[in-house]
């Protein structure tokens, strides 16, 4: 029983067990996978189209084999699949992006913890000090308000309108059309004031920037005319004796730095950076010039008089701008910005070049101060090489129509390293240079060539001339005239700034020939290429005995190479100063082949050196200035010599008691000490080229070859004549 009831139960779990898996069967989802070609289709397929219709899919099914379903199917499978992996990219992005924004900011708190200011590289400003920063801005702001109901106050009490009507106004102008000139931005057309600006508003000539502007202008003349009275009317301890000054008469002064440091405390330094090279120049020398003190006053205030009044000093003079033209008739309150630039003796030295305020003051009735201060109103970011302190001069009227003139020349230079070894000596080391002493000796030997240029009459002794006399005093002052501009082209020549230089020929004799081509279109000079050259040397002579040696036309013949060995005669000779070797004279050069071609020289010496300079001009031309009539026009090109001493310590040469033959004879040894003193020379040459345009850079390297030979041949002839050839 037990074993049937046991088989009966048994066989029917077997049947339930058969049963259960025949429905798992018929539930289980049969799964199709699609082949590598199907798959790499529809990939295809959905680069193009993710989102395929009804007919596409269909479409696609036939092609792959697929049913539709299927087909659909996998399209959203793989959309799906897409977007996820979109995702976690996104997700990777933005997590590196706030990893690194986490670090910057970490960076940023660190280094906020150690900030400096950059303009001063201290500490940052706490609360207090921004406190009191706002403080003072505030404090600005409420001064500039005031200033601004001043002026508007003032044009309100002017025009007889209220103020409010004037901002009326002044909001109707559109932006831009306003005239600068004008505080309030009014137009010109509004007020009518394009033919009465001077009359309305005389102290609007420059934009409300530059009215700051001329204030402090106005300021730092005052305080620069203050400084200079101070400085011209103290001695010791402010002014010390150079120990090099020989003679009592010779005495020359320098300011004791510690003393004016302490007097004038020093301002912003000039040089932005600073060098070890620059140096403070300063003197003083007074004289007496033989012109009024009015008529001096008026030249110094006008830029182009100015620069005819020291053609050896000012090679160029501009006036910027006037602002201020002083009371009519004395010029007291005068004001104007003027550039300079100036430049001495030889290319070897550096120009010098200025940007300063010339203020005039009439302190009584013949007396007048010209002061010169260097200011800075380009405000760019430029280092200047110089710089002019306070300076100038005090101008008392004198009995006879003569001045007495008291100068201080104060700057503050760097240009050592620019300044030629021959020359460092008396640019660097002396005072001599562009010192007080200079401008005055120029000054008392032009104003006597002033003289004797306007004091010229009929009842002047005669001078004689290649075709009878000179009878006129309108040709001599003709005469005199065309050597002024002579002299004038020849100094303007000597800066040889701008112009091309050819450094293949820089290391010949001392110096080296320093050459120059320009093309001349100027009136007065021959027009064409003009090709310039000059070397400079040392010779172990004193100055007056070179200078006497160069202006005695029987000597010619020994240097100049134009000459060709035949001697020259002297036909015409005008003195213009009391010094002997002032004087303009005409030379003939004794060559057949040239009949037609005279020379025109003018030579000078003062206490600090002398010229000697020349050029040629043909018969008929010099026959229109000698008749009295304008001689601006015949063109001249001008060469010379330049005659200085050499600014080193040693004997006085200053007596010029020696002569060439006794020199020669005391120095047959050829040994010379170039540590004594002696004269420093200068000779430079022009020649006019014709140069046709297909050729220009053949004929002027030959015009250069040439011109390099004649001043080399020069100088050998005037060494072999002074017996110095040993000297190289």
């Amino acid at each position: 029983m037990e074993f049937e009831m046991g088989s009966v139960v048994g066989s029917g779990d077997e049947h339930d067990h058969e049963a259960s898996n025949s429905r798992k069967g018929r539930n289980k989802k049969s799964y199709h996978r699609h082949t590598t070609h199907q798959i790499q289709q529809l990939e295809a397929f959905f680069k193009d189209c993710p989102h395929p219709d009804e007919n596409q899919r269909r479409q696609l099914g036939r092609e792959l084999g697929l049913e539709p379903k299927q087909v659909k199917f996998w399209f959203q499978n793989k959309r799906t699949q897409t977007k996820a992996q979109n995702e976690r990219a996104d997700n990777s992005n933005l997590r590196a992006q706030n990893e690194r924004i986490q670090c910057e900011n970490l960076a940023i708190r660190e280094a906020l913890k150690n900030v400096i200011c950059p303009s001063c590289g201290g500490p940052p400003f706490g609360q207090e000090e921004r406190q009191r920063s706002l403080h003072t801005l505030q404090l600005q702001n409420a001064q500039l308000k005031e200033e601004h109901e001043k002026v508007s106050s003032l044009l309100a009490k002017y025009m007889g309108k209220p103020i409010s009507e004037i901002e009326k106004l002044t909001s109707i102008v559109p932006n831009g059309s306003s005239l600068e000139i004008l505080p309030l931005g009014i137009s010109s057309s509004s007020l009518n004031v394009e033919n009465n600006q001077s009359i309305l508003f005389p102290n609007y000539q420059v934009k409300g920037i530059l009215d700051m502007e001329r204030e402090l202008m106005a300021e730092t003349a005052a305080s620069a005319v203050d400084e200079l009275i101070k400085l011209l009317r103290l001695d010791e301890p402010l002014w010390i004796k150079l120990s090099s000054a020989a003679a009592a008469s010779n005495c020359r002064y320098t300011l004791h730095r510690d003393s004016y440091e302490k007097m004038f405390p020093m301002r912003d330094n000039h040089f932005r950076s600073t060098s070890s090279t620059a140096r403070f120049e300063s003197s003083k020398h007074s004289g007496l010039v033989a012109m009024s003190a009015a008529f001096l006053v008026d030249m110094f205030l006008d830029s182009n008089k100015w620069e005819d009044l020291f053609p050896t000093i000012i090679a160029n003079a501009k006036t910027i701008e006037v602002l201020e033209h002083g009371e009519l008739g004395n010029r007291h309150g005068a004001l104007q910005l003027m550039h300079e630039q100036m430049h001495i003796l030889s290319p070897l030295v550096p120009s010098r070049e200025f940007y300063f305020l010339r203020h005039c003051q009439q302190n009584e009735v013949g007396n007048w101060v010209i002061v010169d201060v260097s200011y800075d109103f380009s405000k760019e970011n430029i280092s200047p090489r110089c710089w002019k302190l306070p300076s100038g001069c005090i101008i008392q009227d004198m009995p006879n129509g003569c001045s007495m003139v008291s100068w201080v020349e104060h700057v503050q230079v760097d240009d050592k390293n620019q300044t030629h070894r021959l020359y460092r000596d008396l640019v660097c080391n002396s005072t001599t240079a562009y010192g007080a002493e200079r401008w005055i000796v120029s000054l008392e030997r032009m104003s006597e060539r002033f003289n004797c240029c306007t004091k010229l009459t009929e009842s002047i002794a005669p001078t004689y001339d290649f075709g009878g006399v000179i009878s006129l005093a309108e040709g001599k002052r003709s005469i005199m005239k065309l050597g002024h501009r002579m002299v004038k082209s020849f100094c303007g020549m000597l800066s040889m700034s701008g112009k091309l230089d050819f450094p293949q020929l820089s290391e010949v004799n001392n110096s080296g020939v320093r050459v120059s081509v320009r093309k001349s279109t100027t009136l007065g000079q021959p027009l064409g290429v003009i090709v310039s050259a000059a070397t400079s040397l040392w010779l172990p002579l004193p100055p007056q005995t070179v200078f006497d040696f160069f202006t005695n036309h029987r000597s010619r013949l020994q240097w100049d190479v134009l000459c060709n060995g035949y001697p020259v005669h002297e036909i015409a000779h005008i003195s213009t100063g009391a010094h002997p070797g002032n004087f303009i004279s005409i030379l003939r050069p004794f060559i057949p082949t040239e009949n037609n071609i005279l020379m025109l020289q003018e030579s000078f010496a003062d206490a600090l050196g002398s010229m000697i300079i020349y050029a040629p001009i043909d018969v008929p031309a010099l026959n229109v200035a000698i008749s009295g009539e304008d001689s601006s026009n015949i063109p001249i090109l001008p060469s010379g010599l330049i005659i200085s001493g050499d600014g080193r310590t040693g004997t006085d040469h200053s007596s010029g008691a020696t002569n060439v033959e006794s020199f020669a004879s005391s120095s047959s040894n050829k040994n010379y000490n170039s540590a004594s003193s002696g004269s420093l020379l200068t000779v430079a040459f022009q020649i006019l080229v014709s140069c046709p345009p297909t050729c220009n850079q053949m004929i002027n390297m030959e015009s250069v070859a040439t011109v390099n030979t004649l001043i080399s041949t020069t100088v050998q002839k005037i060494k072999a004549s002074l017996n110095c050839s040993a000297l190289d």
